[in-house]
């Protein structure tokens, strides 16, 4: 509303009547284009027009332009009030049993219209004729989405009573897991805001799909289904432009505006819809408001005024929820009794009736009407902001309340109360103990359950893998990088670029491939893709690229394969969860390969990461530069000394860390083999170099000891004493160059092992450990790092680029004394010889760390050491570099 007084009230009313003249005449379209005109009229012709992105705060969807409700809204609520029921009875159920287990009844009270409608009427299930949608379920609502699925036959009583108590078996998670529920749940969501931003990937995805020939994406949908709390995520709201700029109307959002969160008000001071209307808008999404239900409809209607939208928009939300919380007579006095008019307009209904004024996302048929508007393409994405009430149907047990959240217990009077609001058929004498509820298989409510569920094509959520496997090529195929560089110096990233192109090339896979870049494709030596391979744009290219003249131009492509995320770590790796689920969300395995600097990995997507490894994605991930010496200028902020350290939390995560490129090809090759032809639910994290060197080529019989994490790349000549020196990745040839120097220097053999990871031979360890551990009588097993060493002699010295964690995981599995470096402390720009002095993990301080466990042993004088120390000017008194 207008802040300027009224100076003409007689000319407002006329423009007033015409705009209701045109909106009777010629519809809301064509008033929508005048004033549009209008407005660009007045900004043309200098008048300041300040820009508000909301609209009243009403239902977006009048009442006269409603489609009829195609359901039986009577057998519907019934349906939806025995979901209700199960799902309040679950988490009182766990509770009884033991608190620890918790639960939430809150958030799915206050949603289950939402996905009630959604089930019954849009979600489709794949099937032959329909590829089927993908679902985003709101985490805190997983008891609801059980107990639908209790109804359909799908979930057992057992497991309702399981609620939470997985270890034994036959148990339900807390929230969606597909990791834990294979069969089951699409997507894991509990982890707030990744819901929002991998849904819009997805639909993006699925369009580069069905763009690139490989699917048929037609009347496929994403949903996601959040709450106006989660929207504070910066994750939720990230995206949102691209989905706009994309043009994604295969997506709709829909927004659970309970007003509240674990804690209270989501906005106590304002008004989420309102917030979030504009924030959508402003981004180019198609918004729908639910904000009132029918019950104020003819309140509407008889309101000639316009007072009670003004009192609604006066209001804040923390109003609206004292309204609720406290009843009809309170609301009667606070809301509608601020002016006369409005305590007349409800003089003749009773406090009952006041308290009984929905919201629109409590009422199937404005619910409806929104998602049919929102299934209707229109080259935009959607968003419904439906306000709702957390705890809807709990009453004095936390209706409306800020404790409501965490309720997860109801006395006896608050579950007689729920179950007349509800009408749920079970006795005062069964109601203490809360008992599940399903209606007779013959019952009226099963037959129209199970014709819903033939309408919408099966069950909902529901993951299939139904893709078929892939041939792999086999390791021979990469014979270029196996047989060595030949005196060309290369790094092994562009090893890695040299691998892609190979599988790229291949006519059995290369079409499945999806490579992945945050706007570093330069950096990595991959910009030669992006003529051959083209850049994926939904728009193709409308432009004459700058670098048109020139080889390796810039060429987007509605066909193009390569995925340019720009400079979006959380988007890239949004995309490779897409590619890296296809297999399972839509029956064609893709191979992504989504490199990024090593730095900008773990650490900032690490949650995505994670919701990767639950959601059993396949795929590659390379952290390219890595290490924190090999990038030498860069500095503190991009080198990184940790990341497979933070991989190793990922327990389905395969890690390496290879130092040459035919390392790296056995390694992807097999890692193919395992997730595409034998179909394993592992993803592989491996580092790439930008230090170049000879590659050598790779030794007979290597293969095994590079997948397993340890091959031995130098025996040395006999001498007084020996060791064995373990290097990795980057500081592999620091170990060689080191093991001359004990050699030449003090008569020392020193056998030198590349680590290609020491994660996986900490896994290993493990497994030898604990099955010795559970198998007392049994001939002991031994772990493969153990194995290799033992045939070997003298102290055992394992340098990295990265921390000494890193190295420190197999201490237990190492046969002798075991010495670790690595690069603890922040990083820094320099050179990388002078990085390497600086972080101590140098040839000269390898081959000091090997004289001093020689001398520790009692087979070397300490005098050899400090000889050491002033051969190579080592400075016993620097500062250590953990600590500057």
């Amino acid at each position: 509303m207008t802040k300027q007084p009224d100076i003409d009230p007689q000319e407002t009313q006329e423009w007033l009547d015409a705009l209701d003249a045109v909106f009777e005449n010629e519809g809301v379209d064509r008033a929508h284009f005048l004033l549009e005109r209008l407005i660009d009229k007045a900004r043309r012709s200098g008048a300041y027009q300040p820009y508000s992105a909301n609209t009243a705060y009403l239902n977006t969807i009048p009442v006269h332009q409603e489609q009829r409700f195609p359901g039986d809204l009577a057998m519907e609520r019934r349906i939806r009030s025995f979901v209700r029921w199960n799902a309040m009875a679950m988490v009182i159920q766990a509770n009884r049993l033991s608190t620890e287990l918790g639960g939430h009844i809150a958030s799915f009270a206050s949603s289950a219209t939402l996905l009630d409608v959604a089930y019954n009427h849009f979600l489709r299930a794949r099937g032959e004729q329909h590829g089927g949608d993908l679902v985003f379920l709101q985490g805190h609502s997983a008891p609801g989405i059980y107990a639908r699925a209790y109804l359909e036959g799908r979930i057992s009583e057992e497991q309702l009573y399981n609620f939470r108590q997985e270890v034994d078996g036959n148990g339900l998670p807390s929230y969606p897991h597909p990791w834990l529920m294979p069969e089951f749940w699409q997507f894991p969501t509990v982890s707030m805001g990744l819901g929002p931003l991998m849904a819009i990937y997805q639909a993006r995805f699925m369009r580069y799909l069905d763009h690139r020939g490989l699917i048929d994406s037609a009347d496929r949908r994403v949903w996601a289904f959040l709450g106006d709390g989660e929207m504070d995520e910066p994750e939720s709201l990230g995206a949102i432009s691209l989905a706009a700029r994309e043009r994604l109307d295969n997506l709709v959002f829909v927004v659970n505006c309970n007003l509240q969160r674990l804690d209270g008000p989501v906005r106590g001071n304002a008004k989420i819809i309102q917030e979030l209307e504009a924030v959508f808008r402003g981004a180019g999404w198609n918004v729908i408001k639910v904000v009132w239900g029918r019950y104020w409809d003819p309140l509407f209607a008889r309101d000639k005024q316009g007072l009670l939208l003004k009192r609604m928009e006066e209001c804040v939300d923390g109003d609206y929820q004292a309204y609720k919380a406290k009843g009809g007579a309170y609301t009667r006095e606070h809301f509608f009794g601020k002016y006369p008019e409005l305590r007349e307009l409800v003089a003749n209904m009773t406090d009952e009736d006041i308290w009984r004024l929905n919201r629109g996302g409590h009422d199937p048929i404005k619910v409806y009407n929104a998602y049919l508007a929102a299934t209707t393409a229109n080259g935009k994405p959607t968003v419904i902001l439906a306000k709702t009430v957390k705890g809807y149907g709990m009453g004095v047990a936390g209706e409306g309340m800020n404790i409501t959240h965490s309720q997860k217990k109801m006395g006896e009077v608050a579950l007689k109360a729920f179950r007349d609001r509800f009408n749920i058929p079970i006795s005062d004498d069964q109601i203490g103990a809360a008992p599940f509820y399903k209606p007779a298989d013959d019952s009226p409510e099963m037959a129209y359950l199970r014709e819903r569920e033939a309408e919408r094509g099966g069950h909902l959520p529901a993951r299939k893998v139904e893709a078929p496997a892939l041939e792999i090529p086999p390791l021979a195929r990469f014979e270029s990088l196996l047989q060595g560089s030949g005196e060309k110096e290369m790094s092994t990233t562009m090893a890695f670029v040299r691998l892609l192109n190979l599988i790229i090339r291949d006519p059995g896979i290369g079409r499945y491939v999806v490579p992945i870049v945050p706007d570093e494709a330069r950096t990595f030596g991959m910009e030669g893709m992006f003529r051959q391979l083209g850049i994926y744009s939904s728009q193709g290219q409308l432009y004459e690229p700058v670098d048109a003249d020139q080889v390796m131009f810039y060429r987007e492509d509605k066909q193009g394969q390569i995925l340019q995320e720009g400079i979006n770590e959380a988007g890239a790796m949004s995309s490779w969860i897409a590619a890296a689920t296809a297999y399972a969300n839509h029956g064609q395995s893709m191979i992504p390969f989504y490199i990024y600097y090593s730095m900008f990995g773990f650490q900032r997507i690490g949650d995505l990461a994670w919701a990767a490894g639950d959601m059993r994605a396949r795929g590659f991930l390379i952290g390219g530069t890595a290490g924190r010496t090999t990038l030498a200028g860069e500095g503190l902020q991009h080198q990184d000394g940790h990341s497979p350290v933070l991989a190793a939390t990922l327990p389905n995560c395969i890690t390496y860390d290879p130092a040459y490129a035919y390392e790296l090809a056995v390694i992807v090759q097999d890692g193919m083999r395992r997730m595409y032809q034998a179909q394993e639910d592992r993803f592989y994290y491996i580092t790439a170099m930008n230090e170049n060197y000879v590659q050598p080529p790779m030794p007979e019989g290597a293969e095994t000891g590079i997948l397993k994490g340890l091959h031995r790349v130098h025996v040395a000549e006999q001498g007084a004493h020996r060791v064995q020196l373990l290097g990795a990745g980057a500081i592999l040839r620091e170990t060689l160059a080191a093991a001359e120097l004990l050699a030449r220097d003090f008569d020392i053999a020193a056998d030198v092992w590349s680590v290609t990871s020491f994660n996986e031979l900490r896994r290993d360890g493990i497994d030898a450990e604990r099955w010795n551990r559970l198998h007392p009588e049994q001939p002991p097993r031994t772990s493969y790092v153990e194995t290799q060493l033992a045939a070997t002699e003298g102290p055992v010295i394992a340098a990295t680029d990265y921390i000494r964690a890193y190295a420190e995981q197999i201490r237990p599995h190492v046969p002798r004394a075991y010495v670790t470096l690595g690069t603890d402390g922040f990083g820094r720009s320099d050179t990388r010889s002078q990085l390497r002095r600086f972080f101590e993990v140098n040839r000269h301080y390898v081959v000091l760390a090997a004289l001093k466990a020689l001398a520790d042993a009692g087979t070397l004088p300490a005098a050899r050491v400090s000889e050491a120390i002033e051969r190579y000017r080592i400075d016993p008194e620097k500062p250590n570099p953990t600590t500057v």
